[in-house]
């Protein structure tokens, strides 16, 4: 699986931890900073992983910042991306399983590296339902679309 990640300053060291991570059990991550633990804004490295998901260049993505929710509510601005903020496994299976989301997010101040590992698993391992719960995708794109 290619895998974009992205974070802020206060997500620099658990992102490089999950990084290595998702690459030693096989998958590909580009990473779209920060790389550094310097001061920085936390829209522009939700919008970077949002496109690269969007445009196909990569499956899926993962967003960390001191809460997840800065970073995911820049990555929803972007058409099409579902992200949801995960601070503990099953909602992480879940939100794949019946909101078929494309990008995971989680908090660096909120989570340690343990429940993040166990985040990243549920999210990834997880498959979309579709069925009874496609309408509801629908109708938020039709949200997206201004069409309701």
């Amino acid at each position: 699986m290619n895998i974009a990640i992205g974070n802020d300053h206060v997500g620099y060291e658990l992102k490089n931890h999950i990084k290595k991570y998702l690459e030693d059990k096989g998958h590909t991550v580009k990473d779209f900073g920060a790389f550094s633990s310097e001061r920085t804004d936390y829209p522009i490295y939700g919008k970077a992983v949002a496109d690269a998901v969007i445009s196909g260049e990569c499956d899926y993505g993962m967003l960390i910042c001191g809460t997840g929710v800065g970073i995911s509510l820049a990555a929803n601005k972007v058409k099409g991306i579902r992200a949801v903020v995960c601070s503990e496994p099953y909602t992480a299976r879940l939100c794949r399983q019946h909101n078929n989301a494309n990008i995971i997010a989680f908090g660096a101040r909120v989570i340690g590296s343990a429940t993040a590992e166990m985040i990243v698993d549920e999210f990834f391992n997880a498959t979309y339902e579709g069925e009874r719960h496609q309408k509801r995708i629908d109708m938020i794109k039709q949200i997206e679309d201004g069409e309701l």
